[in-house]
This record gives structure tokens, C-alpha cells and sequence, in this order.
């Protein structure tokens, strides 16, 4: 499919994502790039969402809207995080079917995968084991949108294809630490501490746990190439293949910052998931995408807009 001649509704555009994603599509020659507001289109009510497909009557919906956050919102919102992102996905792409819209691009999450899963991560375990505890109604809610694309594809012919990225990271990312993802929580934490002159920063957990994560322009590269040259209905991975500690990140991360103090480690809080790592063959195989931006490399740019930004 060349998205260059079609009309693409992209949700959740104005996120971290998703302006990294319409940047991608305007760079390939898009220029029909519909971003739908919260404020305007509700895409947690059928109706919002049926007259957002009315106005702008897309052939292909890139759906990256999400309710999302770190360990400790997932703990506080278990409720609202699995209602909004199930019935957001349902709603869409039933209505996408119903309106004729040609392809459908799902984004799930790596929180879908079994706590225990063996690592690497590979697409056929999505379904041996439940979901690490504190994120597990999203993971859920976001894995049901497999289940209704291949539901879909079987019974109707609708052309759905579902990508699971792994953490993500990069400018413009959530740096509230209330919200945000580990990633951009240490860059802040340290930020601050060095301006305040504090003698350390407390993290959750004890660093053990290992991670994987995508610089987001990465990501943004593989969606729209899967959005071009995926069509099948089994789940792909996007991811860069690296694992790392969290201690060993936050000490990457402290370093890269300039900040001296020490890390002080809060046992009595939740580590996650023991460790993420993605087996990343399928997107290569089945659409050329290979993550170009190492960690130290990402981490340098985030870490520059963040401290240009704030």
C-alpha cells in the first residue's frame, strides 16, 4: 500500500508517538494526515467516533491513541486503564469496518506478554500465561485488539495487522513523574537533583530487572513500513534487540545527565515484570525493520531535547 496517496486518520497523533509517526508519514510524501482531538472526538463513544470517520472518511487508521503510564498509575488506575483502551480499540475498528476503511493498524503493548514468558519475547508465547500483575488490565485491554483483527480478517476480510512495541523513548516523551515510564522518571529525577544540589534520587524497586527499549523514531519507522507492507493477522513485534538492567540504565542515564549523588533503591515498591526482551526476526522478515538508534545514542538525544524543553 503507498500511504502517500491515501487519506490516514492517525490517533493519538499529538502524543509521544504519534508526532513522531505523522513526521514519518509527511516525510514518505503523505499529505492527507487527519489527527482527531480529544477535545473534538471522544474515541471513547461510538458516536464521536462514527462522525470523526464521517468527516474525514479515511482509507487507512494508524490507532496509537492509548490511556497509559508507568508502574504506579497502572497501580492507581487498574479500572479506568482497561476500560478506555478496551472499548477504544472495540469501538474503532468495528466502526472502521463498517465505513469501508481499507487497513487498520493496530498498536498493542509488551505488557500483554506473560510475566514469565521466555525471553527472548517471541510472538507465539502472547498467550502461555497471564500478564505481570500491576499492568495487567492494560496489557489486556490492548491484546483484545488481536483477538478482534484476526476475528475480523477471518469473517469480514477487514485488513487488520497488530504490532507490539517494546518501551519506548525519545524526545517529546512524558516526563510527569506521576505518569511517566521509567526512562523519562531517572532523566527528570537526576535533572532536578543536579539543579537542587541533592545528595541522591530514590527509584522503585532493586534495579534488577532487565528491559528493552526503542528509540521512537525507530518505532515510527516500523509502524508506517508494516502500515505499507504488512498484511497478515498474526502479531509482530518492534523492537531493538538490546537488554538492559534498570540499574545499569539508571546509572547510563545519571551519567549522561552529569549528576554525582547516589541511587537509592526503594525495595518496598514493585520491581515489574523480572525481564523484556523481544524477538525481533519477524518484523525484519516480514517487513525490513531493524531498529538504526543504539541506547547510549537515544539516550544522548533525549536527554538534550528534554534539557533544551523544559
Amino acid at each position: 500500500m503507498k500511504l502517500s496517496d491515501k487519506t490516514v486518520v492517525v490517533t493519538g497523533g499529538a502524543g509521544f508517538l504519534g508526532r513522531h509517526v505523522v513526521e514519518r508519514l509527511r516525510r514518505g510524501g503523505c499529505t492527507q494526515i487527519f489527527v482527531p482531538r480529544s477535545k473534538q472526538y471522544d474515541l471513547r463513544k461510538e458516536a464521536d467516533i462514527v462522525r470523526m470517520l464521517d468527516d474525514c472518511r479515511p482509507d487507512v487508521i494508524l490507532h496509537l491513541a492509548a490511556v497509559v503510564g508507568g508502574i504506579g498509575a497502572n497501580e492507581k488506575n487498574p479500572g479506568s486503564f482497561f476500560y478506555d483502551n478496551l472499548v477504544m480499540g472495540a469501538q474503532l475498528m468495528e466502526q472502521s469496518r463498517l465505513k469501508g476503511v481499507q487497513k487498520f493498524v493496530a498498536i498493542g503493548t509488551i505488557c500483554s506478554y506473560p510475566k514469565f514468558a521466555p525471553v527472548p519475547f517471541r510472538e507465539e508465547d502472547l498467550w502461555n500465561g497471564y500478564p505481570e500483575e500491576t499492568n495487567a488490565p492494560y496489557g489486556l485491554a490492548k491484546k483484545m485488539m488481536l483477538v478482534q483483527s484476526q476475528a475480523y480478517r477471518k469473517q469480514y476480510g477487514f485488513n487488520s495487522i497488530y504490532l507490539l512495541p517494546v518501551n519506548l523513548y525519545g524526545p517529546w516523551d512524558n516526563f510527569d513523574l506521576e505518569t511517566s515510564h521509567v526512562i523519562p522518571a531517572v532523566i527528570r529525577k537526576c535533572a532536578e537533583a543536579k539543579e537542587k544540589g541533592e545528595p541522591s534520587i530514590t527509584l522503585w524497586g532493586d534495579g534488577s530487572p532487565t528491559r528493552e527499549f526503542l528509540y521512537v523514531e525507530d518505532a515510527a519507522e516500523g509502524i508506517v513500513r508494516a502500515a505499507e507492507s504488512y498484511d497478515e493477522s498474526e502479531p509482530v513485534n518492534l523492537g531493538s534487540g538490546e537488554e538492559i538492567a534498570i540499574r545499569e540504565l539508571a546509572e547510563t542515564i545519571k551519567e549522561s545527565v552529569g549528576y554525582y549523588g547516589e541511587i537509592v533503591w526503594d525495595t518496598g515498591r514493585p520491581n515489574g515484570q523480572p525481564r523484556r526482551k523481544l524477538d525481533v526476526t519477524a518484523a525484519k522478515a516480514k517487513f525490513g525493520f531493524v531498529a538504526g538508534t543504539d541506547m547510549r545514542t537515544g539516550l544522548e538525544r533525549t536527554i538534550r531535547w528534554y534539557m533544551s524543553t523544559r
